[in-house]
């Protein structure tokens, strides 16, 4: 296993509309033990393969709070089952210490294989039906800030990008 770069807005790669995956093997099981390492040394909830310059639809989730849970959503498809929206303070791994509020269905359903290539099918609510939605919207080359006004959008790239300028020139030292 191996921690991974996380590719962080403006990257053209994160509006890439994600591959379905042909088969489960293990190419793809080191993909997502990567993803998983990754997603944990980041402090991170939720990663899709994008976001480490993959465009296979696959995600990792952990929303356990001892972050030893981590399932797998491959070529996930979600169905909102609410047309309530709820807001959320959202935050993303590739748009480091922004956050803001989106509106999303309070409950969904989620059909995915799983690490082994089963299918399953079940009911997200709460934190578990934001965290897929937001990380479908990476399959699908959204970032969440997309929905956020332009001026909110453009004062994220910004800060993400004089984040990431920082952090190289420590890294540089």
């Amino acid at each position: 296993m191996a921690v991974r770069d996380i590719i962080t807005v403006p990257d053209p790669r994160l509006k890439t509309v994600s591959k379905p995956v042909d088969t489960v093997d293990d190419a793809l099981r080191e993909l997502i033990d990567d993803m998983v390492e990754t997603m944990y040394a980041a402090d991170g909830i939720g990663l899709a393969a994008i976001q480490v310059g993959v465009d296979k639809r696959v995600i990792v989730m952990d929303l356990s709070e001892e972050r030893n849970a981590p399932r797998v959503f491959i070529n996930p498809v979600i169905t909102p089952l609410s047309e309530d929206l709820k807001p959320y303070q959202e935050g993303c791994l590739s748009v480091p210490e922004v956050f803001d509020e989106v509106d999303r269905p309070i409950r969904c359903k989620v059909e995915y294989l799983d690490y082994e290539g089963e299918a399953h099918e079940e009911i997200a609510e709460d934190l578990y039906a934001v965290c897929i939605q937001h990380e479908m919207d990476h399959l699908e080359g959204i970032v969440f800030i997309d929905y956020l006004s332009r001026l909110k959008r453009d004062r994220a790239v910004k800060k993400v990008q004089k984040l990431v300028k920082a952090r190289s020139a420590i890294a540089a030292e």
